[in-house]
């Protein structure tokens, strides 16, 4: 955004679209109180000027100045607000011709349309909130879960941009001590040995390493996990997805291949969000059509966060829970494709066969439960098992009572963290301070990109873009 649209005051409707009790339009900028004048008239007879942060009552008026409804409205004057500089709201009835008439009033009246994010925006440039802060704005708006709720409320209150600026403050300071061992080789007291620089860097980059420790289980929480029923023809997938949703979603037939594509629902594991993937059975395809649902199978076990490997117990038997070798084709493709990927696998119709081995000895250390998808046996130890295995995967635990960054935000620790380890590298080959010097350098800039000291022009604009007009 330019100099000249900062300076320009703007308009927004805050609360969400459709019908509400109430509907809420913000202004914001050198011109909110003058534009807020024009558009409310008090109902109070003693009312001479807006009280900052107190309700009036009144009418609010359209461009004709003739009354539009019965509102509430305060002025807050910056730079203590959302925004840094003034703002203004109007809360009047929440129907949406009725907010749309107040905002084009508010247009009328010398106030121009927000942009997406203009309102945080604002507030990143005038430092009432970082870029961590602000991008929390988005994420507790579109939290899908508890979890997501409280990391975004602990980015929110500053505890990750405090944190990185530590760390980068801590670089800058080592810096220092680098160019005065670089500009007074001699000066004893200004030294700095190797060793403790080694240890320092060491210091800064376990910190760093500590804060993307819960990047993952954050990620989890917010995005939700991708978990994978895979197997066998037959095995019952489709059975046992529609007994995790609780209805039938998933076409359940005795025909072998009767899953051609895979079918994908959201399903909540006690807070946790979750896309179970049904997929078409692993098995040499009989058609092209088959061929096609087969490969994607196949691409869903690499995208996964999770995979539920279903064995199919009625025809496995006692002895291929006894066996030291996996007799099932399809279930030893998806245990060579997973790799690291979490596996949990279910011996289904456990109704029909609950072998005396159990579990299966060529799974080897991967969990597995008995269930029974068509009676529902057992399918809530399932569920739950399934999400401490997907959180339990998830690195480390996140610290300070909640601290995890987003994507964006674990990047840039990442590209530190790198840089920081060819940093350790150099001090130990005996490199020149000075070079060492740039790589400090590289780093504390990586860091400022959490809290958006340096971040581009264009990077700033793309993340604020993605935010709702009123915030």
């Amino acid at each position: 955004m330019s100099p000249e649209q900062d300076r320009e005051t703007i308009v927004a409707i805050a609360t969400a679209p459709g019908a509400g009790a109430i509907g809420i339009v913000r202004l914001s900028g050198p011109e909110a109180r003058r534009v807020l004048g024009r558009l409310f008239r008090p109902a109070a007879a003693d009312f001479t000027d807006f009280r900052p942060w107190v309700l009036h009552r009144g009418r609010v008026l359209d461009a004709c100045d003739q009354p539009l409804d019965d509102v509430l409205a305060v002025f807050m004057p910056g730079p203590r607000t959302f925004s840094g500089e003034d703002m203004a709201e109007i809360q009047c009835h929440g129907g949406p011709l009725m907010v749309q008439a107040v905002l084009e009033s508010a247009l009328q009246h010398g106030a121009r349309p927000a942009a997406r994010g203009e309102f945080s925006h604002r507030g990143f440039c005038n430092g009432r909130m970082d870029l961590s802060q602000a991008e929390a704005v988005a994420e507790l708006i579109a939290a899908p879960s508890r979890e997501a709720l409280r990391y975004g409320l602990n980015r929110l209150d500053g505890l990750l941009g405090r944190r990185t600026a530590a760390l980068r403050q801590a670089l800058e300071a080592l810096r220092a001590r680098v160019c005065l061992a670089v500009d007074f080789p001699e000066d004893e007291v200004e030294d700095l040995p190797l060793a403790d620089f080694a240890v320092a860097v060491d210091g800064v980059a376990d910190a760093v390493r500590g804060l993307l420790a819960g990047q993952r289980r954050a990620r989890l929480m917010q995005q939700g996990a991708l978990v994978v029923l895979a197997g066998a023809v037959n095995a019952g997938k489709s059975s046992l997805l529609n007994a995790l949703l609780g209805r039938n979603r998933a076409l359940v037939t005795d025909l072998p291949g009767t899953t051609r594509d895979f079918l994908e629902e959201a399903c909540d594991l006690d807070g946790l969000p979750v896309r179970l993937t049904d997929t078409a059975g692993l098995r040499h395809a009989t058609g092209a059509v088959e061929a096609l649902g087969v490969a994607r199978s196949r691409e869903k076990l690499a995208e996964a966060d999770a995979v539920v490997l279903v064995l199919d117990g009625g025809s496995l038997g006692e002895a291929g829970a006894a066996a030291a070798v996996c007799p099932d084709a399809a279930a030893a493709e998806v245990l060579a494709a997973v790799g690291h990927t979490p596996l949990f696998a279910v011996w289904n119709k456990c109704d029909l066969c609950l072998p005396r081995v159990f579990p299966p000895r060529w799974l080897g250390p991967h969990p597995c439960c008995a269930v029974s998808a068509l009676s529902g046996t057992h399918m809530e130890a399932l569920a739950a098992s399934l999400r401490e295995l997907l959180l339990g995967a998830a690195a480390g635990d996140v610290g300070e009572g909640g601290l995890a960054p987003n994507r964006r935000q674990a990047l840039a620790l990442e590209h530190a963290l790198a840089e920081l380890e060819l940093l350790r590298g150099d001090i130990l080959e005996g490199r020149p301070y000075d070079c060492c010097a740039v790589r400090l350098d590289t780093a504390a800039a990586h860091l400022g990109e959490v809290t958006g000291l340096d971040t581009p022009a264009q990077v700033l604009n793309a993340i604020f873009d993605q935010f709702c007009i009123g915030k």
